[in-house]
């Protein structure tokens, strides 16, 4: 089964563990089989086609992958987050952004003109699932990012994000709602801080991106919340409401996850 982009707010993207553990790589500050095992995650394994010189259908490991793309000459990764009408960190053409966006997510070189996308095939019984993921390679455009924030502004974005997320919620009354709320709200609460980005990135990234997830999944939980809102037409504008916020959450944590890269 192909899996559609995750809509969970505390599930880190592929494409996030690829750039932040490829960077790692890539700036000595992480070996092959370390940024390759953190990649990987969970996941049964991944594998990875259409790199430059392949043969069509040649597959190869994350490690051989990963030292392949350096030998090509790529200095560094940037993430891509796009969703309809908002391209977030892609370039073109338009037959790769076609794909990062069937997929929400996609990896972009620099130094060398190619990016990857994640094509996720789960498997297995409810509960017990597992995944693989073939990367798909191809030549995009050299060009800046669309719609990429410097880390100062997304964290002063983030800042009067976080403000509106929480009034939103108050203001949603999420304590009244219904129990598919109070249980997301109750995850949230007793989420663990598992690591985030990887070895080498600065301090203020790593907050940047924690401070975008929370924005996320207080989104999350407000979008999904029939507290005083309860008729289509009131959910559709709560939607809107929260639209813009999303939309910053997630420029955030594509300015995080591209720190490495962009700020040096």
């Amino acid at each position: 089964m192909l899996a559609t982009p995750s809509e969970n707010p505390y599930e880190e993207p592929r494409s996030g563990r690829l750039t932040a553990w490829g960077n790692a790589l890539l700036s000595g500050a992480a070996s092959p089989d370390d940024a390759a095992a953190a990649v990987l995650g969970a996941d049964e394994n991944h594998r990875v086609t259409g790199l430059p010189g392949d043969a069509e259908g040649e597959l190869h490991g994350l490690t051989w992958a990963l030292g392949r793309l350096r030998v090509l000459g790529v200095k560094g990764l940037r993430l891509a987050l796009p969703t309809a009408g908002h391209p977030l960190g892609l370039t073109g053409p338009a037959a790769f952004n076609a794909l990062a966006l069937g997929a929400g997510e996609a990896v972009l070189a620099v130094g060398v003109p190619v990016g990857l996308v994640p094509e996720v095939e789960v498997f297995g019984p409810a509960g017990d699932r597992s995944a693989t993921v073939l990367w798909r390679c191809t030549e995009v455009n050299d060009g800046p990012p669309a719609d990429v924030p410097s880390l100062h502004e997304a964290e002063r974005e983030l800042a009067d994000g976080l403000r509106e997320a929480t009034a939103l919620l108050a203001r949603l009354d999420v304590a009244g709602a219904g129990p598919e709320t109070l249980r997301a709200l109750e995850a949230y609460r007793r989420r663990g801080h598992a690591e985030l980005l990887a070895p080498g990135y600065p301090p203020r990234a790593v907050r940047i991106l924690e401070s975008a997830r929370q924005v996320s999944a207080l989104l999350s939980i407000a979008s999904g919340s029939h507290g005083a809102a309860v008729s289509a037409s009131e959910m559709a504008a709560r939607r809107a409401t929260l639209a813009p916020l999303e939309r910053t959450a997630r420029r955030a944590q594509v300015a995080a996850y591209n720190a490495m890269t962009d700020e040096r």
